[in-house]
């Protein structure tokens, strides 16, 4: 019964989707699979070509009786087709005479005298002219479409106990037009925008007029992540940059060494006559596509290109990627996009059978309008992202506005999901995942959230056994204000430490926040140069259960703060703030906070009371966020962080002990190099003036965890260098698999490879050294040199696991120093 019920279920997607549906395999006369194949419907444009293994799947909306299979080198097959919906065939191909207007090549294609490659060159000679590069100014409306859905349905999957009173969301079901595969609509999101540019100006803005998901408007992580995930991108541009990958663009000069290129056919396509190139990548394990492309014989733009991603193609996570875009005259010498569709499908394993989500983007470009100049003021405007009504509009609204409409099944999330969200069942799996997701527990009745649950337990020397537990309120993603806290109880001290925050969101134009918090905990400072006043932070000493040597420097500390800051620009923000901290060390026996203090009766002083006030500035030009509320999310990560922040120490004032002015620079940027991969940037400077004692220096942050943290120095312990002036670099890049494709023996395996190379000058002046003699930490600088480290890493081991192997460049002879490590990490990247 449930297979006739799937079966019922998959004759009814069928019979109302599609017109035209086949399927298959394409091989010689030997049998062996026959790759990039042309398949097509008899005198139309609409086709596709057949895949590394030799298949091919293809519908359309439209009645065709007749499939045309060819390939160079092979005598044309036309195949009637006596049924709407043609699955599993098996097309055989004779050899025979080769196409007159083309010239036949096979396996690694030359570079010299190859007409598709002169061919190419024309089109990246035109690039600029088509467009509407070929323009002073242009606007356009563009809509998009993003869905998700679950594919590789099959009757297991429908009777099992998973959608157990949820059958009735199989009526969604349908099947790709890609990969032949059914699938379950999840979740669908619409967003209609106007665009502006400026290429005089180089400038463009894009003002997002309304937007509809299928039930999680509320949803930030699902929301951010679609964002990041379907970026718009440039098909001349040399690399297409998505999943946090750069690959290689076969219409680009870097596509001529990295792509056979090979002119197959010549036809009229939308009455412009047009040659036809299929691509594929010279060498297996790189960043790279397959397809073909149309090429326009007068203006040499392209007309129509897809991409498909290479099986061997050193990604995680995604099994299929699958790219179009088609260009329309505009007249003899103008082609515009008009219909850019991305599919990708996720997955844990790569195999055929193997079920996962297929994320899909379509987006329309219409109504042209050119030279319409506008003020430098217009593009410098801020658009409004505040705007509620942006995200309710009416029916009316979208039926004006929808450049493409939706067909049954789009259409349908809606509804059924709107029902879903009614079943216990599917309340239970949601929340489950949002707990994954943000490591909260969602608490209705109370408006708040319980967690982050991954801070539950930890271990340190001086607690030993830690448990932690916390919450915040949480009426929506959005709230203006918010209050965090948490408790905190070590079995081995036995002493309660807490931790309370609470920030408002004033303005939401400018973006003015008050905030203020007090912690009382057991941390380990000096674990970045960088200043960090949170005062809800994961303490850094309970969040490794195992370290290199004793983890005894800790501090028992006790933070006040309070904070102003705003946004007037968009990524600027200014802060103003103070805070007031008291230190002592939780271990003096193993770690001593002493300094000289001539109004002790004994001379020295284990604790410092210190009021501090800060200014700050803060820049991050290129940055996304999602939400609006007094928290939001970053929707990308490549952009620049700069900060800079001076601060004052005051005495006198609450017996806070010692006067000082310090200043600190950070800079930090990700590069992306490419086909080479991510270079990540961070420099680091500061200058502290006036005497202090231990607590208030900068200490150049060790690593004693067996985990690879960047930022620090692993092979330096806790304290080994402490300055009062600093600067530091660390460098790091990622080649994403580039070196470790070229050998034969492991490329199968798509390891990445990591190198990394990090060093520090410091100095301590003697005024410092003076107040800090009764410590019994040795007080040492990296004042004779840079002191420097290097290491070499292999990610991506089993997609989870990267491994780190550490060296220490000099200093070797000071005592206990670790002239190596090993460190490593988890983590999900594609």
């Amino acid at each position: 019964m449930k297979k006739l019920l799937a079966g019922i279920f998959l004759l009814s997607a069928v019979i109302t989707n599609a017109q035209t549906k086949v399927s298959g395999i394409v091989v010689d006369e030997a049998g062996a699979p026959v790759p990039f194949a042309n398949v097509l419907f008899k005198d139309s444009s609409e086709g596709t070509i057949t895949n590394d293994d030799g298949r091919f799947y293809l519908e359309s909306g439209n009645n065709f009786p007749t499939l045309v299979i060819s390939f160079v080198g092979y005598a044309t097959r036309e195949i009637d087709l006596e049924k709407k919906v043609t699955y599993d065939m098996r097309v055989v191909l004779q050899e025979g005479e080769q196409l007159k207007e083309v010239v036949v090549y096979t396996g690694k294609q030359s570079k010299k005298n190859n007409p598709a490659i002169d061919l190419l060159r024309k089109v990246l000679e035109r690039k600029r002219k088509n467009g509407v590069h070929g323009f002073d100014q242009y606007r356009y409306d563009k809509y998009e479409k993003v869905e998700f859905d679950l594919n590789t349905i099959d009757s297991s999957l429908i009777g099992s106990r998973l959608f157990k009173g949820m059958e009735f969301i199989f009526d969604q079901m349908d099947t790709s037009r890609i990969t032949g595969k059914t699938y379950l609509p999840i979740f669908i999101n619409e967003a209609f925008y106007k665009v502006y540019g400026d290429n005089k100006l180089n400038k463009e803005k894009q003002k997002l007029t309304g937007n509809k998901n299928s039930g999680f408007d509320t949803n930030q992580n699902l929301i951010s992540f679609v964002q990041d995930l379907y970026s718009d991108y440039d098909i001349y541009k040399s690399y297409i940059k998505f999943f946090d990958k750069s690959f290689v663009s076969p219409i680009s000069r870097v596509g001529i060494d990295t792509y056979n290129y090979v002119l197959t056919d010549s036809a009229y396509v939308d009455s412009k006559w047009c040659y036809n190139i299929i691509y594929y990548p010279r060498r297996k394990n790189e960043l790279t596509f397959k397809g073909d492309f149309w090429v326009s014989d007068t203006t040499y733009a392209v007309k129509k290109i897809n991409l498909q991603l290479t099986k061997s193609a050193n990604i995680n996570w995604v099994k299929e990627i699958y790219m179009e875009q088609e260009f329309d005259v505009l007249n003899d010498s103008v082609f515009l996009l008009t219909r850019d569709y991305m599919m990708s499908d996720f997955s844990l394993r790569k195999k055929e059978e193997s079920r996962g989500i297929y994320g899909k983007r379509t987006t329309i470009y219409d109504n042209y309008v050119f030279d319409e100049e506008k003020p430098r003021s217009f593009y410098n405007e801020e658009v409004d992202r505040f705007n509620e009504q942006i995200f309710k509009r009416d029916d009316v609204f979208w039926e004006e506005n929808r450049l493409e409409a939706l067909n049954k099944d789009e259409a349908g999330i809606y509804k059924m999901l709107d029902t879903l969200k009614t079943v216990p069942k599917f309340k239970r799996l949601y929340s489950l995942g949002e707990i994954l997701a943000s490591g909260y527990v969602e608490i209705d009745k109370w408006d708040m959230d319980y967690g982050p649950i991954f801070s539950t337990f930890g271990y340190n020397d001086a607690e030993g056994v830690r448990i932690r537990g916390g919450g915040r309120t949480y009426f929506g993603p959005n709230d203006m204000w918010r209050i965090e806290g948490f408790g905190a109880y070590g079995f081995r001290d036995k002493k309660f430490k807490y931790g309370i925050s609470a920030k408002w969101l004033l303005n939401r134009q400018n973006r003015l926040i008050i905030s203020a918090g007090n912690r009382r905990d057991i941390e380990q400072i000096g674990v970045s140069l960088t200043p960090n006043n949170d005062v809800l932070g994961r303490s850094y000493a309970s969040s490794s259960v195992f370290t290199v040597g004793s983890n005894d420097k800790l501090t028992d500390i006790n933070l006040t703060t309070a904070d102003v800051e705003m946004e007037p620009l968009k990524n600027l923000k200014f802060k103003v703030g103070g805070s007031f901290r008291t230190l002592s060390s939780a271990l003096p026996e193993a770690f001593s906070l002493d300094y000289v203090d001539p109004d002790s009766p004994t001379g020295i002083s284990s604790q410092v009371k210190q009021l501090e006030l800060t200014t700050s500035i803060e820049f991050t030009p290129g940055r996304k966020t999602v939400g609006y509320g007094v928290e939001r999310r970053d929707v990308n990560d490549e952009y620049a962080r700069l900060y800079l922040n001076y601060a004052k120490g005051v005495t006198g004032f609450l017996e806070s002990d010692f006067d000082y002015e310090k200043i600190q620079f950070y800079f930090r940027k990700p590069w992306s190099v490419g086909g080479f991969g991510r270079l990540y940037t961070t420099i680091e400077a500061g200058r502290t003036f006036g005497a202090v004692p231990l607590g208030l220096l900068s200490v150049v942050p060790g690593n004693q965890t067996y985990f690879s943290i960047f930022n620090t120095f692993p092979n330096l312990d806790f304290y080994e260098f402490v300055t009062d002036t600093y600067v530091s670099m660390h460098l790091e890049h990622n080649f994403n698999g580039r070196l470790f494709s070229r050998l034969p023996l492991i490329r199968n395996l798509n390891l990445r490879e990591i190198v990394g190379i990090r060093g520090v000058w410091g100095e301590l002046s003697d005024e410092n050294k003076a107040l800090n003699q009764p410590t019994n930490i040795m007080l040492r600088a990296p004042s004779e040199k840079v002191y420097w480290e290097y290491s070499f890493g292999v990610g991506n081991i089993f997609k989870v696991l990267r491994i780190d192997f550490n060296f220490r460049g000099n200093y070797l002879g000071l005592p206990d120093a670790r002239r190596f490590s090993v460190t490593g990490t988890f983590g999900f990247h594609f």
